[in-house]
């Protein structure tokens, strides 16, 4: 080993002291091709969510920002007995739907032929568009020429009632239409959820004589608890949306008394009262946004 120049060595230590003190700084390095084209990509998606989803509901607020349409909003009866159906709406049919879903897919879960047939038909509601399904719904309640009535004259001889005049009897058919229009999606979440509940855990309860109750409430109902709730939430923020098992049905009616606020807009709307429209629309905002909160925060965990 050969002796170094004392020049070398004190440039050498010198060069080492002064960068002592020095951050570790990190090499930046350019965009590799895959992140440039990503980026590329992504253009597309973003104007289409400017385009479609923030100018839209930009437009909608502002719209809705003079103070005096809520006045008038709040002066219309026909905005209280709205709120009153919605609450109404949920309450019943949400929870009934959820319950009746819970229920099936512990039927629809038994891995037999027939039950799969079944399964096939029971599930075409959801899969077919709501406007022939909803619409057939309602020509089968006519009063003078639907199915219903017909059979009804048939066997006994009388009229049936005029089922969509009555607004407690046309609103209930509506939240009739809305459970039977979706239940079939519900009871799928739920089967699937079922199906990922080991098989071992019931086996070993029926060795132990649990009865069908005890392995329900011990086996299936933690498992599902998390799905079941979740899926509630879900399934209330997309049912203050449910435009069509309403206006489809009854159209509103009769006289403005089955609204919900999915369709009261529309109402507004056809009397050429835009704000009014957006100001009904903006209401149901405070219902909404704390649903979708308590459900990311079920979905954080």
């Amino acid at each position: 080993m050969g002796w170094q120049p004392l020049t070398d060595i004190f440039d050498m230590t010198t060069l080492t002291h002064a960068t002592a003190g020095l951050p570790n700084q990190p090499i930046k390095k350019g965009l590799t091709s895959w992140e440039f084209w990503g980026r590329i990509l992504l253009i597309p998606y973003a104007l289409l969510f400017l385009i479609f989803v923030l100018y839209p509901v930009g437009y909608g607020l502002w719209l809705a920002s003079n103070p005096s349409s809520y006045v008038k909003l709040f002066d219309d009866p026909i905005f209280y007995r709205t709120v009153i159906n919605t609450i109404f709406f949920l309450a019943i049919g949400i929870n009934l739907k959820m319950l009746l879903a819970l229920f099936l897919s512990g039927f629809f879960v038994h891995n037999r032929t027939w039950i799969k047939w079944l399964s096939l038909i029971f599930i075409l509601p959801w899969a077919v568009p709501s406007i022939p399904t909803i619409l057939s719904m309602r020509f089968m309640l006519n009063p003078e020429w639907g199915v219903i009535n017909t059979l009804i004259f048939k066997l006994t001889g009388t009229d049936g009632p005029n089922w969509l005049n009555d607004p407690t009897l046309a609103l209930s058919l509506s939240i009739l239409a809305h459970i039977w229009k979706s239940l079939p999606f519900w009871t799928l979440i739920l089967v699937a959820a079922r199906l990922a509940i080991p098989t071992e855990q019931y086996e070993a309860a029926s060795v132990d004589g649990a009865t069908n109750w005890q392995k329900f409430k011990y086996i299936s109902w933690p498992s599902l608890k998390t799905v079941y709730l979740t899926s509630t939430l879900l399934s209330t923020i997309w049912s203050l949306g449910d435009f069509n098992s309403v206006y489809l049905l009854t159209g509103g009616g009769p006289a403005d008394l089955t609204h919900v606020l999915a369709t009261l807009g529309i109402r507004y709307l056809r009397l050429d009262q835009i704000d009014l429209a957006m100001a009904s629309i903006v209401v149901a905002m405070p219902m909404v946004l704390p649903l979708v909160y308590f459900m990311m925060k079920r979905l954080s965990k």
